[in-house]
């Protein structure tokens, strides 16, 4: 987590010396605050990286002297045949259009279908725990 860390570090910086940079050079208010806002967020995904990585063990990528071998074996389970991102991202689009128009119904049923869908996806492999057939 140590090398996700230093990257947000890095563009947290990026964003904050633009944003100065901006100031000086646009003095336009609506810029600046942008990019303050994205640099601030960018601080908190780094910072939570930081908070992360003190409490994890050290992983391959975080050692320069680590071999491509070191990171081999099992990453985890990938679903390969699962349909719920694309319920996922249709019923999003539904929401993105309806809150384009404003239609506050097919917003709830948007809402609703997204809430659904991500329910399906997370539960996709749960099984109960004392099932009996």
């Amino acid at each position: 987590m140590k090398v996700e860390a230093r990257l947000f570090d890095v563009t947290t910086a990026f964003f904050f010396l633009s944003a100065v940079i901006y100031g000086f050079w646009a003095k336009e208010p609506v810029g600046i605050v942008a990019l303050i806002l994205t640099g601030g967020l960018s601080l908190i995904i780094g910072s939570y990286f930081h908070f992360v990585a003190r409490r994890m063990e050290r992983r391959p990528e975080d050692n320069p002297d680590a071999e491509i071998s070191d990171g081999a074996g099992e990453v985890g389970f990938f679903s390969a045949g699962s349909y719920w991102p694309v319920a996922i991202a249709a019923s999003g689009g539904i929401a993105a259009v309806a809150i384009a128009f404003w239609q506050v119904w097919l917003l709830v049923i948007g809402l609703v279908l997204v809430l659904s869908a991500v329910g399906g996806l997370v539960f996709e492999y749960h099984t109960r725990p004392n099932a009996t057939d």
